[in-house]
Order: C-alpha cells, then sequence, then structure tokens
C-alpha cells in the first residue's frame, strides 16, 4: 500500500468515526444540564437544612474549609437533585449508546472487510468500525462494573477473531 493509501485509509477511518459519533448524537441527543437545573441558582441566601432540602439540595457541613459566612455551620449545593436526575439519564444514554455503537461498529468492520474489495476502503471502514467500538464502549464504560467489561471484551475479541478468520480465509480461497 502506498502513502496516498494510507492517508486515504486514515481519513477514512477519522471520517466513519465522525459519521457515527454525530450521527448517534444527532438522533439521539445528549441531556443538557440547564433542562434539568436551570431554574436552581437564585439570589437568595440558604443558611439552613430545611431550607436547601426544600428547594432540592443537599446540605453539606463545613469540617476542613472555613465557612465564608461567620457563624455559618454549612452550606447548601442547590443543584444537587437535578444533578443527580441529570447523572441518571446519562448513564442510560450511555449504556443506549453503548448498545448503538457495539452493534454498529461491528458491522461496519464486516461491511469493510467483506464488501469492498478496495483495500484501502476496506481497511478504512474496518479502522472507522473500530473506532465506533471505542466510542460506543468509552461512553458506558464508567458506569460499568469489571465484568460486564471483562464480557463485552470477550464477546468483542471472539467476534473479530471469527471476522478475521472467515475473511482471511475468503482471500486464501481467492489466490
Amino acid at each position: 500500500m502506498n502513502i496516498k493509501n494510507i492517508v486515504l485509509g486514515i481519513a477514512i477511518i477519522i471520517l466513519t468515526i465522525f459519521v457515527t459519533f454525530y450521527g448517534i448524537n444527532t438522533f439521539y441527543s445528549k441531556p443538557n444540564y440547564d433542562d434539568f437545573c436551570g431554574d436552581v441558582k437564585t439570589q437568595e441566601v440558604i443558611n439552613s437544612l430545611e431550607r436547601c432540602e426544600e428547594i432540592g439540595g443537599k446540605w453539606s457541613v463545613y469540617e476542613d474549609v472555613r465557612p465564608v459566612e461567620a457563624g455559618a455551620e454549612g452550606f447548601c449545593d442547590r443543584d444537587y437533585s437535578c444533578r443527580q436526575e441529570l447523572e441518571d439519564i446519562r448513564k442510560i444514554r450511555s449504556r443506549n449508546v453503548f448498545l448503538i455503537a457495539l452493534p454498529l461498529g461491528i458491522i461496519i468492520i464486516a461491511f469493510g472487510a467483506f464488501i469492498f474489495g478496495l483495500e484501502v476502503v476496506g481497511a478504512g471502514l474496518m479502522g472507522g468500525g473500530v473506532g465506533t467500538l471505542i466510542y460506543g464502549a468509552g461512553a458506558y464504560w464508567s458506569y460499568s462494573a469489571n465484568w460486564i467489561r471483562f464480557i463485552i471484551s470477550l464477546i468483542g475479541l471472539i467476534i473479530l477473531i471469527w471476522i478475521a478468520y472467515w475473511f482471511n480465509k475468503k482471500i486464501g480461497k481467492k489466490k
């Protein structure tokens, strides 16, 4: 493969990743902080646990930090509840992005391996499929347990080894 084909392959990898990333985000948008916590900021000074909980905040007691206000025993994290809701929605979205990107990445890899006879296009799509897998797994990785990460990695490895074996067997028959 000459240098032009290598550059074209890298460009196809990058653009395939962009298409899948922005495609998923276009049709399944990310939750926005302002949609959950846009109205929690007020001018009111909240210096009691009761008022803090009333507005959905979480009261935190000062420990090693010197209070800003004399006599204050703690502070109110005003957007605690809405941030928790946002985090729950982000976790669900991350799982769903993973469930979308995983098969999509495998399909792109298989498409690049089996459909395109032009090596640079096939290799570029396969690289883009790998990038799509990384994007999908990365979105959910921090929320998943180690055993889920292990199973996901093992299944992905088995599928890719099978694709590589089948593809190379197919190529070997042609030669």
